[in-house]
């Protein structure tokens, strides 16, 4: 009998157990009873491609990050939004820098995570919940491959306007996005050609995430070059200014809000 994961918080899972593994406080997943296992993060593409990856770098402080995450943590300026926030990391530098930072994220475990980790100002839900909340913000940061919650043609839009409701004038954004065409692995080719032939970007991904029984609900993550994040840009309230190549395939787009 094939039975189906459970509908759930799989984010706030796998960081509440992979803060507890790292502090060794709070329950954890063992081994044998008795030596902590590393926690495994379960990514499932819809064509059946299965990927594993550990969850400790969720908890990485900045001498573990890659050189891009610093450089848009140097842009950042003003009131701040950090859009998935997960466990924290970037928020917990801005704050010790003295910048004025939120962590927007839509798992509540998650922002446990960060608050038990000492982020101060935390919001439960998306860019389009909290635009009802009145709030107002001179950056967005969209980091750790967050350039993916664009989704694809029909989702970036609204985004983008979310983002402007809550946007003060003179406003940016910085996403750091992963170009996908560098491969000639045929499973992640093959998936593009697949993925053009339905009308979606060649790296449009439809996934869930997995951990222990938990599954997400399958949701679309974007994954495209910059030339194609341009043109979904094109036509909005906003501007890209400027793209960061120096760690391809990795890159930094920055949006200003147009007068």
């Amino acid at each position: 009998m094939t039975v189906e994961p459970l509908i759930g918080d799989v984010i706030g899972e796998l960081l509440r157990d992979t803060l507890a593994v790292a502090t060794g406080v709070g329950p954890r997943p063992l081994v044998g009873g008795r030596l902590p296992r590393p926690v495994i993060e379960i990514i499932e593409r819809d064509d059946g491609l299965i990927n594993g990856a550990p969850a400790a770098h969720y908890l990485d402080g900045p001498a573990e990050w890659q050189p891009y995450d610093h450089r848009a943590v140097d842009r950042a300026h003003g009131e701040t939004l950090d859009i998935g926030t997960g466990a924290g990391r970037i928020a917990l530098l801005l704050q010790e820098r003295g910048v004025p930072v939120t962590g927007l994220d839509t798992s509540a475990g998650a922002l446990e995570v960060s608050r038990r980790r000492g982020v101060r100002r935390l919001v439960h839900g998306t860019v389009d919940t909290h635009v009802a909340d009145g709030a107002q913000y001179d950056t967005f940061l969209l980091l750790g491959n967050n350039l993916g919650l664009f989704e694809g043609r029909e989702r970036a839009p609204e985004f983008l306007a979310a983002l402007a409701a809550l946007a003060r004038p003179g406003a940016q954004i910085i996403a750091q996005g992963t170009d996908p065409y560098g491969t000639r692995d045929p499973l992640h080719t093959g998936y593009h050609e697949r993925n053009r032939r339905r009308g979606r970007l060649g790296g449009q991904l439809r996934l869930r995430l997995r951990y222990r029984e938990l599954s997400t609900e399958w949701f679309d993550y974007l994954v495209c070059s910059a030339d194609e994040f341009a043109s979904l840009v094109h036509g909005t309230g906003w501007r890209l200014t400027d793209v960061d190549h120096r760690d391809a395939p990795y890159y930094l787009a920055t949006l200003r809000l147009a007068d």
